[in-house]
């Protein structure tokens, strides 16, 4: 199953970060820690602004308007391929379809010869929230991603693994979308 179509607009350019204060302690967090932090806090104030206008202008939330926008582009496809699609839990999948089936955005038939499989389909209202939903609706982050070089992304990949490892995280969080956090 192939990934969701992205957006082909540019993206922002990357902001001039400012230093640590030299006044820091020498209790504080180092120069680099600080700096890092701060470069967090950038992504996830970029991540949770994106989400925030996707609500406001679309009326749903950014994983609703991501899976609705995978719906879109493959009508027919089922709630696994949608998971994988979204590289999300099925049963999160399962979730948001239900969500938008009781939004009425998308309807779920059982058409093919799997009378136990629901192909899912994108309604007239769906397609309207699509409209005026802001992009990517895959969400930035993801977008911002997909336009990195390779060995930038295996750097960055090596690296986020050793701060995984570090904050000894829960790895089942993984197949849950960032909008749902």
């Amino acid at each position: 199953m192939p990934a969701a179509k992205r957006s082909t607009r540019p993206l922002a350019t990357v902001p001039t970060l400012v230093a640590a204060p030299a006044t820091a302690s020498a209790g504080s967090a180092s120069v680099p820690a600080t700096r890092v932090l701060r470069q967090f806090r950038l992504v996830f104030n970029t991540v949770k602004t994106h989400f925030q206008q996707v609500e406001k202008r679309a009326g749903v939330g950014g994983a609703q308007l991501w899976a609705l926008s995978v719906i879109d582009q493959h009508p027919g496809i089922g709630v696994s391929d949608l998971a994988r699609a979204m590289d999300i839990h099925q049963t999160t999948a399962s979730n948001l379809v239900r969500a938008l089936t009781l939004a009425a955005l998308v309807v779920a038939e059982k058409n093919g010869p799997d009378r136990r499989a629901v192909q899912l389909q994108v309604l007239a209202a769906g397609t309207r929230v699509l409209r005026k939903a802001p992009g990517p609706f895959a969400g930035v982050l993801p977008e911002a991603l997909d336009h990195l070089d390779r060995d930038t992304l295996l750097r960055l990949e090596r690296d986020l693994a050793t701060l995984l490892i570090a904050l000894k995280v829960d790895e089942r969080a993984a197949g849950i979308p960032l909008a749902q956090m």
